[in-house]
């Protein structure tokens, strides 16, 4: 096995008609995940997609999506997963850094993404999931019609493990995404080997509301395949849900990110819920205080493995082995095969002391291939030796166990997403009642951080906070929009004029939105 897509064909063989998806819409065994996923790469062949050009997929968690990915695969496209909170302008950014030949969507977006046709004379194809509309629009193929496809499926030669698999953009500091792309064996590699540390298994029963384009959405769900187990997914998080799916189908594990875990400890069903079929549960994306991982111990009975990793690693890098004595605090180890270091923060080819604040590196197997169309955005950031910058300042201990003691510079995690400053700057920038903006974060006790900007009115402007939030709203993904506004006279910086993002939540406070002030 090259590749992720070559995933289903071989347990389709090994479970056939044993459970591999549940979802509200429908609950599909593996031979049907496989046979699916063959008619939607037959249909796209059809449809003139060839091999090496990307497929985007632009919607939320479904049964389409993942048959969609599974397809696209198959037909040797590289599928380029698209966060749903984008919105239809950010999408097109994407669609064409990368040369979309396709994107599949929802029937909701069908329309306005098919507006962008005109203007990406690559985009051959938009696909619509779900039920085949009365009256669609120009140009929008349903779903249906890629599923029940009857012409051939495309026989093509075994993936090169090194060729590009997926393109998975990030947010970029200098206000525009990156496209990481990850080649085949990263991906499978970092599936399998977050398998191994997790002890999956055919047993297993995993519930998870994280997004399918995610990284760490995918590792849960195709590390759950690989290993024969259920994926019980949500098309999005609600915690009185997920205490029923647990209780209902028996669940051994759930995934998610530390604002889940918040939120279902003040859930008031918590109490009553029942979570004795747990045996482990997981938490990445930000780091978690340890009283809530104790508190989630304590209820579940099911230990909480902290894991960290990135979207240029195409998953995890570090996570906690199921059976190792815990550390709480710690983001684990290394994934097999996979290399971590902390690096002297003056001189970055030589390591730190142990114990000491460093920069945390990585190298191997799963680090991306580059930033697509990007060679000075990827030199910055990978040394020719291999070794990946990941910008994260963390200390590792005598054993191996890593532990991050601050987020990579200036980045912004709200819930998990990533965000970066420049993006909301770019956009308030815009707006003719700013005369300066920087952003930053404020913490908040639920979803870890919240984005803040700090403004400096142009000279008689009246401009309000609320305005220049839905301002930002009209350009940016919600999660990405800021919170809070802050009106200052003037924007901490340095001597040559950079502003100074982590000197900005020291900044008097005159004016904030949202009926929220942090100290």
């Amino acid at each position: 096995m090259n590749g992720p897509g070559q995933i289903l064909p071989g347990l389709a063989r090994r479970f056939g008609d044993r459970t591999a998806l549940v979802t509200p819409d429908r609950v599909l065994s593996f031979a049907e995940l496989d046979g699916l996923s063959d008619r939607v790469a037959a249909g796209l062949a059809e449809r003139g997609v060839r091999p090496g050009r990307p497929v985007s997929i632009y919607a939320p968690n479904s049964w389409e999506w993942v048959v969609a990915y599974h397809g696209a695969l198959k037909a040797g496209a590289v599928v380029n997963p698209v966060n749903v909170m984008l919105t239809v302008d950010e999408l097109a950014f994407v669609l064409r850094d990368c040369g979309a030949a396709a994107v599949f969507t929802t029937a909701e977006q069908a329309g306005r993404v098919a507006e962008l046709v005109a203007d990406l004379p690559e985009l051959r194809s938009v696909i619509a999931f779900g039920p085949p509309a009365a009256a669609p629009a120009d140009g929008v193929v349903p779903f249906a019609e890629l599923s029940e496809a009857t012409g051939p499926v495309p026989v093509l030669p075994d993936p090169d493990p090194t060729a590009p698999c997926t393109i998975g953009y990030t947010s970029g500091t200098t206000g525009h995404p990156k496209g990481a792309v990850q080649s085949h064996r990263a991906v499978l590699w970092n599936c399998a080997a977050t398998a191994t540390m997790h002890g999956r298994s055919a047993d297993d029963v995993v519930v998870t509301a994280l997004p399918a384009p995610h990284v760490y959405g995918n590792v849960v769900i195709n590390g759950t395949f690989l290993a024969g187990g259920t994926v019980v997914l949500m098309p999005r998080f609600d915690p009185a849900q997920t205490l029923r799916l647990i209780a209902e189908h028996r669940a051994t594990l759930f995934e998610g990110v530390p604002a889940m875990y918040a939120m279902l400890l003040a859930h008031p069903d918590l109490a009553a819920a029942d979570l004795s079929s747990l045996t482990r549960c997981t938490v990445g994306g930000q780091t978690i205080p340890v009283s809530t991982v104790q508190r989630w111990e304590q209820r579940s009975g099911a230990p909480l493995l902290e894991l960290w990793g990135m979207t240029e690693i195409s998953g995890l890098g570090t996570t906690h082995p199921l059976h190792a004595p815990p550390r709480p605090g710690s983001i684990g180890v290394s994934l097999p095969g996979v290399q971590v270091r902390i690096a002297d923060l003056d001189d970055t080819a030589r390591d730190a002391a142990t114990g000491e604040p460093g920069e945390l590196m990585i190298r191997g197997p799963v680090v991306m291939l580059g930033y697509h169309g990007r060679p000075e955005a990827t030199a910055e950031v990978l040394d020719p030796d291999g070794w990946l910058h990941t910008g994260d300042i963390a200390t590792i201990d005598e054993d191996g166990y890593v532990f991050v003691v601050d987020r990579r510079k200036d980045m912004i995690i709200t819930a998990g997403y990533n965000v970066y400053p420049a993006e909301i700057e770019r956009v308030l920038a815009g707006h003719p009642g700013v005369a300066m903006v920087a952003a930053g974060p404020v913490p908040d006790p639920v979803k870890g951080e919240l984005a803040c900007a700090y403004v400096v009115r142009a000279d008689g402007d009246t401009t309000t906070g609320a305005e220049l939030i839905a301002h930002a709203r009209e350009h940016l993904a919600a999660y990405k929009v800021p919170r809070l506004v802050r009106f200052v006279d003037a924007l901490p910086a340095t001597s040559t004029g950079k502003i100074m993002r982590r000197k900005l939540i020291e900044t008097v406070e005159v004016d904030s939105v949202d009926g929220r002030t942090v100290d």
